[in-house]
């Protein structure tokens, strides 16, 4: 006990009964030591990590002279984490690294929580090698007096936190290298800055930074300054004299002007002054190359058109531009215009909200409990969640979703649909373009909740008082419906669809070339579910049909009642008013009709069918492997008319089986892909089911992944020809390896619908899956355990994506211009070698620097590339998992650990998927 008990103090009960617990645990034969490899010491990954490390001293480990890198966990017990910190400085005398962040845990919206760090005890400055601190993701309000007495510091990382300032002794660190505080309250500097003249980067986005000191002009080494989203509306002229700045970013402020003297910096190669309220600009900086500009006034802002003389000048919205490492912004009395990073816009009117609040967002993958779609409605985009819910704003606050443009757009229109009071509406929606095929569904909503845009069949409504009304449909002017008076005792809102049928579906369907059908009405109503008097529906007669002409007993009016499947033919039970061009009825309750004119008697079970082959879309199933890496498999569920040009586009890079044959499917209809024949994907994923990969089929959003497979057989011997197999549903806990019987039967209602031939071809020599011919490149993973790790394998895989869109991703990641020049010179006639060595050269130089992946990440969104950054996203959420299921295989996982996911946890194993 004397051994744990001597750094301690005994300052509470608690902290001397974690103590205690610790020595219990050696006693106990539990002192493994966890993740303790070398010199690295990983405990954030555990609950109960300081008992854990004061278990490791109390064994008095040996390692632990040695080690180097400590991360620790910030949602720890606060006091039991100051006891344990308080004892670093003799337990790990050699400590380098220092990381003890929050932010690892979730509340119920999924948010990050802050870890419980509001301090630091004193001794924590005898750290004398201690050369990285990472306290993110914290509750620190100030800063800890321990941390400008740690002489050898070079990396301080302190964002998402709730600092309001940073003190003057901060600029008494003299081999400060890198700070961030990015995402706190800072309201102003410490002139004390100016005097970090090791400082190369310097990150204070997202603050409330509305000037900055002439002091910072002494940063003499800074080569980095990201003063994103502040509230700035100046810049000193000392900014000029950062001789060795290469990267200023400056957007979504509220700048008026800059420094000219920011043309003359001979190394800078970025200058980002978007979103700002720039008026006039240097000629200088306007017409350079690397300055970005968008968003801003240019010019000067001037009075609305036809306003009289005098009129003042309304000062444009302060604007924000999230990047994809952002998930909240804060919106005050005075509104803004907001762009989030999946290209969403929000713009809240000044006096939205009466206190600043936390907008948090989201954009979910669809999925059918995500995605409530009617019959004959139609996915037009993901699903974007917008925190907190519920909350009530004062004025309106305005949207625009991107979406993809319907193919079909007669008699059918474009919404917004939302979740409000636990039931989903459809809000008044207006279209905009801005280019061709990128259309903005714009709408006002009083509240935030889940958003997603649909395709729906024209909606007509109306208010029906007791006096009586008429509804016509506005896409088809023959469809009416007559309230008589009387028909409802209070007013109540009705609505009408009408849904077209192909002339040629019904004859198909019949086998009787005669056969048509009206169009497809549905009418609903609010209140009561049956009106007080019968209501008259006029439908219009089938085509080619005449009331002179037709005869009667062809003539079937169906009507189907929901949640049930079957239409009945209800002919006999109403009375048909006829005339040359209409046939009218009437009726007491509200639900599907449809007017059949066909030979045939029984009716019901072909309407059914035939109802279901109006929502069925006709599609192929490919399954393509890349040229240069056939472990790599695309799949991808193809709508038939687009089947070729997917293809020409697709076969530069990848090569594989014809499609398969001609299926139909429902809109949200799940499915799954399974390999069989020795093949098995490589690695588990979020949408991968025991080695089977799951789809939902939305006929207008890409329904395409790429996955790694792998085989049990030995490719030294000979190629391994297996397969991939489609079938309808969920996965269940058996999918036979060939289908057999199934296959003899196919259609809406069976299982099995393709199977498509996988082949993976002999391996020669050394060559390993996926290593390219003649590719010699230096192992390495790019990364640090805070955003994951990519393997080289991963690089190459985003090097194969990338083919001439390449230099755009180079320059955002901060490539100067001349290297890219030097790089295409070099590698002239060599594409890939071009891509390559790009990526590699820039990762190489990233090695040890936090943020890397992130950057990455942003610099292939910010280059339209968002497809490469989602299989990114995948790659490390799955290398998240995998180590977390390793540590539970291995003995290094303590037995007290939960299951695999049961705590957040970051990863620090590369994987693919």
């Amino acid at each position: 006990m004397a051994a744990v008990a001597e750094g301690l103090e005994p300052e509470t009960a608690a902290v001397e009964d974690a103590a205690r617990d610790a020595t219990d645990a050696v006693d106990a034969g539990l002192g493994a030591p966890p993740l303790l490899v070398g010199n690295r010491l990983s405990l954030d990954l555990y609950p109960r990590g300081c008992h854990r490390l004061l278990h490791l001293c109390a064994q008095q480990v040996r390692q632990l002279l040695e080690v180097e890198f400590l991360r620790l966990s910030g949602h720890e017990d606060p006091q039991l984490l100051q006891a344990t910190l308080a004892r670093l400085s003799w337990s790990l005398p050699r400590l380098r690294s220092l990381v003890l962040k929050g932010g690892q845990h979730r509340d119920a919206l999924g948010a990050c929580l802050r870890g419980s760090v509001a301090t630091l005890p004193a001794s924590l400055s005898g750290l004398a090698h201690l050369a990285h601190l990472d306290l993110s993701f914290n509750s620190l309000e100030t800063l800890p007096a321990c941390v400008p007495q740690l002489c050898g510091l070079g990396a301080l990382l302190l964002s998402h936190n709730c600092l309001s300032e940073l003190p003057e002794a901060l600029g008494a660190l003299p081999a400060l290298t890198f700070l961030a505080a990015t995402h706190n309250r800072l309201q102003t500097l410490p002139t004390a800055l100016g005097s970090l003249s090791t400082l190369q980067r310097l990150d204070l986005s997202e603050n409330l930074l509305d000037a900055l000191p002439p002091e910072i002009g002494g940063l003499s080494s800074l080569a980095e300054l990201n003063l994103a989203s502040n509230r700035l509306q100046g810049l000193p002229a000392s900014l000029a004299g950062l001789r060795s700045l290469r990267l200023l970013v400056l957007h979504s402020n509220l700048l008026a002007s800059v420094p000219a003297g920011l043309a003359r910096l001979p190394l800078l190669t970025r200058l980002d002054l978007r979103d700002n309220q720039l008026q006039d600009v240097p000629p200088e900086l306007l017409d350079a190359p690397f300055v970005r500009l968008q968003g801003n006034p240019l010019g000067g802002p001037s009075p609305a058109p036809h306003s009289p003389p005098g009129t003042p000048v309304v000062p444009e919205m302060p604007r924000l531009l999230l990047t994809s490492d952002l998930d909240s912004f804060a919106v005050t009395p005075l509104g803004c215009s907001v762009t989030l990073a999946c290209g969403v816009r929000l713009q809240f009117p000044v006096g939205a909200t009466a206190t600043p609040v936390t907008i948090r967002y989201r954009l979910w993958l669809p999925e059918p409990r995500l995605v409530p779609l009617g019959p004959h409605d139609s996915l037009l985009s993901g699903v974007l969640e917008l925190q907190p819910h519920g909350v009530a704003f004062q004025k309106e606050v305005g949207l625009w979703l991107l979406f993809v443009p319907p193919r079909a757009r007669r008699c059918r229109e474009v919404v917004v649909r939302t979740l409000s009071d636990n039931s989903w509406s459809d809000l008044e929606t207006h279209l905009e373009e801005e280019a061709p095929k990128r259309l903005w569904a714009r709408c006002q909503v009083p509240h935030f909740s889940w958003f997603l845009v649909v395709s729906r069949p024209v909606s007509d409504a109306c208010l029906v008082p007791p006096e009586g009304t008429l509804l016509c449909s506005s896409g088809h002017p023959g469809v009416k419906v007559t309230f008589p008076p009387g028909a409802t005792e209070q007013p109540c809102h009705v609505r009408m669809q009408v849904v077209r049928v192909g002339s040629r579906e019904l004859p198909a369907l019949l086998g009787e070339p005669e056969a048509a059908a009206s169009p497809l009405l549905y009418l609903s109503q609010s209140g009561p579910p049956s009106f007080l008097r019968p209501v008259t529906v006029q439908l219009p007669l089938p085509p080619g049909v005449t009331g002179l002409s037709l005869d009667r007993s062809h003539l079937h009016l169906l009507y189907r009642a929901p949640p049930a499947a079957t239409w009945d033919d209800i002919t006999a039970q109403v009375a048909l008013e006829l005339t040359h061009l209409y046939a009218r009825f009437q009726v007491t309750r509200f639900s599907w009709y449809w007017l059949w004119y066909t030979t045939k008697t029984c009716v019901g079970g072909l309407a059914r069918k035939a109802w279901e082959r109006l929502r069925l879309h006709r599609v192929n199933l490919i399954a393509l492997q890349r040229r240069r890496d056939p472990e790599q498999v695309l799949l991808q569920c193809l709508p038939r008319n687009k089947v070729d040009s997917t293809l020409r586009r697709l076969l530069e890079r990848y090569r594989g089986p014809e499609p398969s044959d001609t299926v139909e499917m429902f809109e949200g209809e799940k499915f799954f892909a399974a390999f069989e024949r020795g093949i098995d994907v490589d690695a588990d994923r979020p949408d991968c089911v025991e080695g089977r990969v799951c789809f939902v089929f939305y006929s207008h959003l890409k329904n395409l992944k790429e996955v790694y497979v792998t085989t049990t057989l030995d490719r030294r011997a000979q190629a391994v020809r297996g397969q991939v197999s489609f079938y309808r549903g969920e996965v269940p806990e058996e999918v036979p390896e060939e289908a057999g019987a199934a296959r003899q039967k196919r259609g809406a209602d069976a299982p099995w619908m393709a199977t498509l031939p996988i082949k993976l071809p002999r391996l020669r020599g050394s060559e390993g899956p996926g290593q390219g011919a003649g590719l010699s490149l230096a192992p390495l993973n790019l990364g640090d355990a805070e955003t994951g790790f990519l393997t080289q394998s991963n690089l190459l895989n985003v090097a194969g994506r990338l083919g001439p869109d390449w230099p755009a991703v180079a320059l955002h990641l901060g490539l100067p211009y001349r290297e890219l020049q030097r790089i295409r010179h070099e590698f002239r006639d060599d594409l890939d070698g071009q891509i390559r060595h790009m990526l590699f050269s820039w990762a190489e130089r990233q090695a040890g620097q936090p943020g890397a992946v992130g950057l990455l990440v942003q610099a292939l969104e910010q280059s339209d590339r968002r497809d490469v950054a989602e299989e990114v996203r995948a790659v490390l959420e799955l290398g998240r998992r995998k180590y977390q299921e390793g540590i539970q295989r291995t003995s290094l996982a303590p037995g007290d650990l939960g299951p695999p996911g049961s705590s957040a946890s970051q990863s620090a194993e590369p994987a693919q998927a």
